[in-house]
């Protein structure tokens, strides 16, 4: 008789002794080589037992099939050709056996099933299947509780996203650590688009530009959703905190993604043209966005008066720089009064340095404490002292108290850090915010302007503003006469009217 033999291994029991694919082969051919079988085909493959979707055992059921004559199909073992014993290709090749068109032959097992086989030879089948069947579901276990407790632990079980990088440490075990310079691209990836004056389209294409990094928008939007990059991991619906070094802070997470809520893409013709205040202004009357348009050599902005004619005027792009530089020129601070609010901020900052403390250590005190009762919680699911539902209820209740202490820390520890740098860097800019405007590029224009102004409306021939804290005490502090003691050459200028 004609035999087919079938060797399959699977990626994990690639690494068992004595199982590999050419220690089947050699032993099917010594058994077909006693039993004076004549081999019809070899086929060996590396594919799991366990799915459905198995195309290269497919392929050999209809190399099978296709015989016209009774032939014998070897195996090595009984899981050599399934581990599921809900798979139907099985049942059709046992049907066949029965009915005399095939025989199955497992080597080592020392199974033959044919058309005469007891009772007793059926029921060891089966049995040799739900033991394969056993041996996948028992892996499958082990791997989902392996990865449960590094999940648990803080650890991150995959490859890790882009800003991080997977190491090999001694003894076969695994870590991630910070990768360097793709942890900077991440950081300058959220800094950017946080502050709303990039789509995601032009922020790819000046990542491309000034770092030769070619990500596409639906990668950038990737980046931007994973919460990973502030310490939190989420798999199936469950959010975990891991115990990596997070590259930003949560707050900078959730501005992004409110500028991605609020982020609508212009749908009228000039959306694409770098107009410089295009979606910035809109009009005092009506409330419509300022549209830009060219005519002869120059950008003018307007209302479009869709919601009816209100004698909106044109205005030159020219002007409307001219009006916004004045408001940067009077953010400048005096030196002799500069010099005194730092030296202010010195003396405030020596004074929260007790207060953070006691304070900090309240809350870590509260964070060990919650971490203890969630590890606490996992063994009494272990032992099962509880169940599933009742782990996942008491787990996030746990978590979330957890969350909102981190969240303190967090804001804790980055007021603490930042609250000197900050105000240095803000006193800073106020006072080059004037050289700055003139001198950047589209890009930066529309970064400083959000920065430091809101509700930009065009008034006629005049802008008209509010500015962010603490931009609008500066000022309104320009117009003080202790400011500027020499007076201003536009003295009726006043944030809430026109620019003059």
């Amino acid at each position: 008789m004609k035999a087919i033999l079938i060797a399959r291994v699977s990626t994990e029991e690639q690494k068992e002794s004595g199982n590999s694919l050419p220690a089947q082969i050699a032993r099917l051919e010594n058994y077909c080589k006693n039993k004076s079988f004549e081999i019809l085909q070899t086929c060996s493959f590396d594919e799991s037992a366990y799915k459905n979707q198995r195309e290269e055992f497919d392929r050999i059921i209809d190399f099978i099939l296709e015989q016209k004559e009774k032939i014998i199909v070897c195996c090595d073992k009984v899981d050599r050709l399934s581990r599921n014993v809900f798979d139907k290709r099985i049942s059709m090749l046992y049907e066949q056996a029965l009915n005399d068109e095939i025989e199955l032959h497992f080597v080592s097992d020392g199974q033959q099933i044919n058309s005469n086989i007891s009772a007793v030879e059926k029921f060891n089948f089966g049995i040799s299947l739900g033991l394969a069947k056993y041996y996948s579901d028992a892996i499958s276990d082990n791997v989902k509780r392996a990865i449960e407790q590094k999940l648990r632990k803080g650890e991150w079980p995959g490859k890790a996203p882009y800003g991080y990088k997977n190491i090999s440490l001694p003894g076969n075990k695994t870590d991630i650590i910070v990768d360097e310079y793709g942890a900077c691209l991440i950081q300058k990836t959220f800094e950017l688009y946080a502050t709303g004056a990039y789509s995601m389209a032009l922020l790819s294409k000046k990542l491309k530009d000034e770092y030769n990094i070619d990500w596409s928008v639906s990668y950038i939007d990737k980046i931007l959703k994973n919460t990973f990059y502030y310490g939190e991991m989420k798999v199936k619906n469950k959010t975990y905190s891991h115990c990596y070094p997070p590259l930003i802070t949560k707050t900078v997470f959730e501005e992004v993604q409110k500028v991605k809520t609020s982020f609508n893409k212009k749908r009228f013709k000039y959306a694409g043209k770098p107009y410089i205040y295009r979606g910035l202004i809109r009009c005092a009357d009506c409330g419509l966005a300022i549209t830009p348009e060219k005519h002869k050599g120059h950008i003018y902005y307007h209302c479009t008066q869709y919601n009816g004619k209100h004698g909106a005027k044109w205005l030159r792009e020219e002007e409307i720089t001219r009006q916004l530089s004045y408001i940067f020129k009077r953010l400048k601070i005096p030196k002799e009064i500069l010099q005194q609010t730092v030296e202010a901020m010195n003396e405030v900052h020596k004074n929260k340095i007790e207060f953070h403390d006691k304070h900090f250590d309240n809350l870590t005190r509260e964070q060990k404490k919650l971490t203890d009762m969630i590890d606490n919680l996992y063994f009494d699911k272990l032992q099962r002292r509880i169940t599933e539902s009742e782990y996942d209820r008491f787990y996030q209740k746990l978590r979330d108290q957890l969350e909102d202490i981190n969240i303190r820390l967090e804001q804790l520890q980055e007021a603490d850090d930042n609250y000197y740098i900050t105000s240095k860097y803000i006193l800073d800019l106020t006072s080059r915010a004037y050289e700055l405007f003139l001198s950047s590029e589209v890009e930066e224009k529309r970064q400083l302007i959000k920065l430091v102004l809101s509700n930009l409306m065009l008034n006629n021939e005049k802008l008209v503003f509010e500015a962010h804290k603490p931009f609008d005490l500066i000022l309104n502090s320009s117009d003080n006469i202790l400011w500027r003691p020499q007076g201003d050459s536009n003295p009726c200028y006043r944030n809430e009217n026109p620019v003059s």
